[in-house]
């Protein structure tokens, strides 16, 4: 080990004495006057507090599909100890994820110009020379490339799925979900490294002065040892106030066109870039769809006067008819359905039986849990297990009409599950189905 060791020293000893090679390795090739520490700081200190509140909405989302209770709501198979947090998810408030995925969602869409504004602020740490100096700088070399492909692998996986674009391999969810461990791994380990700098660096200037100084009086920082300050400026072109400025539009900018998808009401119409920002119908059925009849193979026929549902529990199968459900006691339930591209609609009125009640029907009213199966042809949550708090709650139904009318077909027709709290895609559409367990 300790030849290895001499080997390696020898080895950047050698790299030291050479040369940078040019282009970016070169300390005259970047030249911005108002690149330095305080306006990497400043950047800084936003992800500070933006990347920790994304990541734990993030964990929290994961947690809202109950992960543990069956395979069949994982994506994301073989966490091991990154599941240590998971708890059975609640039904109280109502807006619970509706909230937590619309904040993940927008502020990962709203950090974007940060993320962007950082990476340029300190793009010549990527390439010093030489690239590694001792073992302290090469695990710091480490957690910063980690740290730069992290938060660009998640970054733009997340806005794909936002956007219906998501093209990489595999499952999202256990692609994001690892990716973000990863992240938040080398953030972690980089804001210990940086956290002492980042504060000197920002008690260094004033925050008003510096947003009072304009083009005329912006002048590079002092040199400082991290080589972020330019070792030939250039004349500047934006003073740090402007290039400030520039990063909060843009990210206000993302607000407005983004929140409405998730806030509802007025706002909605200002959602440009969301995929579902606005009603795409009118109606008592006229609220977004996430994915049509059509889109997943569910056609007229399969749910047509032959349809029927099945619930099991601790005795015989019972059958019904759509017409016996809607002769059955009626309830009604006022719940939003929220997605995990950060889109939700407004509350909208459902009206069926209560889980609940079908649960005492199949002789298990203190069921664990009810496996939920759609008539859709096979594939991801096709098949969802739902807890015994959700059966339980009595704003969850099975719905069978949507303010005041019938479910359309892109709605779930003829019936379909719908809880507080749950996840849009574990409010299967479609079912056939319910299968209690003690």
């Amino acid at each position: 080990m300790a030849a290895v060791a001499a080997r390696t020293r020898a080895a950047v000893r050698g790299i030291g004495r050479t040369p940078p090679p040019p282009g970016p390795f070169r300390p005259g090739f970047w030249r911005s006057p108002i690149r330095g520490p305080w306006l990497t700081s400043v950047f800084g200190l936003v992800l500070l507090i933006g990347i920790p509140l994304l990541f734990i909405t993030g964990l929290l989302s994961y947690a809202s599909y109950n992960p543990g209770l069956s395979p069949l709501n994982d994506e994301t198979p073989d966490k091991g100890v990154l599941g240590f947090y998971l708890f059975s998810w609640p039904t109280h408030p109502y807006w619970l994820y509706r909230l937590l995925q619309g904040v993940h969602v927008t502020l990962g869409v709203v950090l974007v110009p940060v993320v962007l504004a950082k990476l340029w602020s300190v793009i010549p740490k990527l390439f010093e020379w030489p690239p590694v100096r001792s073992a302290a700088h090469a695990l710091e070399r480490l957690s910063l490339l980690m740290l730069v492909g992290g938060v660009v692998f998640e970054f733009v996986t997340g806005i794909l799925n936002v956007q219906l674009y998501y093209v990489f391999p595999g499952s999202f969810y256990r692609l994001h979900f690892y990716g973000a461990w990863v992240f938040i791994a080398a953030f972690v380990v980089h804001v210990c490294l940086r956290l002492g700098r980042m504060g000197r660096a920002l008690r260094s200037r004033g925050l008003r002065a510096e947003l009072r100084t304009g083009l005329a009086g912006t002048v590079p920082e002092p040199p400082d040892p991290d080589g972020l300050v330019a070792a030939a400026p250039a004349p500047p072109t934006m003073s740090r106030r402007g290039a400030v400025g520039m990063v909060g539009a843009g990210s206000l900018l993302l607000l407005v066109v983004t929140a409405g998808q998730s806030v509802g009401g007025r706002l909605r119409g200002t959602a440009l870039l969301a995929p579902h920002n606005r009603d795409p119908l009118s109606g008592p059925n006229g609220f977004q769809v996430n994915k049509t009849a059509a889109a997943v193979g569910v056609t007229p026929a399969l749910v047509g006067p032959d349809w029927r549902l099945e619930v099991h529990g601790s005795g015989a199968p019972l059958v019904f008819t759509r017409e016996q459900l809607l002769s059955m006691p009626q309830h009604t339930a006022a719940l939003p359905i929220a997605c995990v591209e950060g889109w939700s609609t407004d509350d909208q009125h459902w009206s069926g039986l209560r889980l609940a009640d079908l649960a005492a029907l199949g002789g298990l009213p203190d069921a664990g849990s009810v496996l939920v199966e759609s008539i859709q042809p096979p594939g991801p949550f096709t098949r969802v297990m739902l807890r015994g708090n959700q059966i339980r709650d009595p704003r969850a139904l099975l719905a069978l009409r949507v303010n005041g009318s019938a479910l359309s077909l892109d709605h779930g027709y003829p019936a379909r599950v719908i809880v507080p709290a749950n996840p849009g895609v574990n409010n299967t559409k479609w079912v056939h189905r319910l299968t209690f367990r003690a």
